[in-house]
């Protein structure tokens, strides 16, 4: 098969590095408007499968041209971009995947291309990120197990190994990103209603193996279209895993809405937005640098099978890889968008159209491949006596 992976940063490094190791990939095109940065990487993969190209992804006529050599495109570029990298496939009649992008309703956009993908018997996949992503595959594996599904609950956190004041947290991916899922209200289910409250609220106490005390709250655009495709539910919520008293500190600088994309005042008689002030002051703090991450997941689905109250949950614990210098989000984020890709190219998913993950990637085959790949996936089945 013949892959391109759209942008050479962290996610499109790494998904690259995960297909040249592929036996059933045969070229991979890592294609981007920096070339140079593109080279690089192929310096360092150093696989006589991999070639790097300029790509202008803003001119539709070069990107539909270069996905035409191509059996599969890895969109790993901003989420800006995922429309019309969409669009792009469906003209070029190539199968594509992205990483997600709830902010903008990107997603929802490219979900509405189902007809339009079918008739050019292709297959799109949005959200195949962690959070959105993985989180969705596992959910919908589990629900997937249940005759009646009432509850999914979902916890994902990326968090330094090590933690360090003032924040206990270093990002793995952009802290505008961050800002936004905290500073936007989380779209919740509560009692079979749909309804949305504020982030970083109902902060709970979760633990882990060799990780605990922590704490989990809600934050924005988690939920993803879950909510879609089991709009029966009677809850549905997404917490993100910090260290305690991240929550109640990153609340001050909302309150203070020091993170809001909207909000500016006036210094020296400037226009500033203090979110870009905050941004900066932050950058030294939060930047992971050498540090070794760890990425916690649980997922528990709970309903009804064979008559008993039954549980389905997933949990995954993933450290840095030190010997390549692969952050441990970036492990399991490119490793999730890599194998759903190659799926599809070999046709283990044939569906056409358009699908988010919940609904079309096999869990079990995924969980088998990110086991390959040294990223466990732990299954808990827990059943209860039958209902009289």
């Amino acid at each position: 098969m013949r892959v391109l992976v759209l942008g050479s940063g962290l996610m499109g490094k790494e998904a690259a590095r995960d297909l040249v190791q592929c036996k059933g990939v045969a070229k991979v095109t890592l294609a981007d408007y920096d070339v140079e940065k593109a080279k690089q990487t192929c310096r360092v993969l150093q696989s006589p499968k991999l070639s790097a190209i300029f790509v202008d992804a803003s001119n539709t006529d070069q990107l539909v041209a270069l996905m035409k050599k191509h059996d599969v495109a890895i969109n790993a570029l901003f989420y800006s971009f995922n429309v019309d990298v969409a669009k792009a496939a469906i003209a070029a009649g190539v199968h594509s995947v992205d990483l997600g992008g709830h902010i903008g309703h990107a997603t929802d956009r490219v979900l509405e291309m189902k007809e339009e993908a079918k008739a050019a018997k292709v297959t799109l996949i949005p959200d195949l990120g962690v959070a959105p992503g993985m989180i969705n595959i596992l959910a919908g594996y589990g629900a997937g197990k249940l005759d009646q599904v009432e509850s999914i609950k979902l916890y994902v956190g990326g968090i330094p190994l090590r933690p360090e004041p003032p924040f206990e947290y270093n990002h793995v991916f952009s802290m505008e990103g961050v800002f936004d899922h905290y500073t936007d209200p989380s779209l919740i289910i509560r009692s079979g209603k749909k309804q949305e409250i504020p982030s970083l609220s109902e902060i709970e106490t979760i633990h882990f193996e060799k990780f605990g005390p922590l704490e989990a709250f809600h934050t924005a655009g988690g939920t993803s279209t879950l909510s879609y495709s089991y709009p029966h539910l009677e809850c549905l919520e997404y917490k993100t895993i910090r260290y305690p008293g991240h929550a109640e500190k990153f609340k001050l600088l909302v309150d203070l809405n020091l993170t809001r994309s909207d909000y500016f005042v006036e210094v020296n008689g400037t226009q500033v937005r203090p979110r870009d002030v905050l941004l900066k002051a932050l950058d030294p703090i939060v930047d992971l640098k050498d540090k070794v991450d760890v990425v916690l997941l649980r997922v528990e689905t709970k309903g009804i099978k064979d008559g008993r109250k039954t549980a389905c949950t997933y949990e995954m614990t993933t450290y840095k890889d030190t010997v390549h210098n692969v952050t441990a989000m970036a492990r399991a984020t490119a490793n999730t968008i890599s194998i759903v890709a190659q799926m599809i190219a070999e046709g283990t998913i044939d569906k056409t159209g358009v699908y988010p993950p919940e609904q079309i990637v096999p869990g079990d085959k995924y969980i088998e491949e990110m086991a390959k790949r040294n990223v466990l996936i732990k299954e808990i089945i827990e059943e209860e006596k039958p209902l009289a």
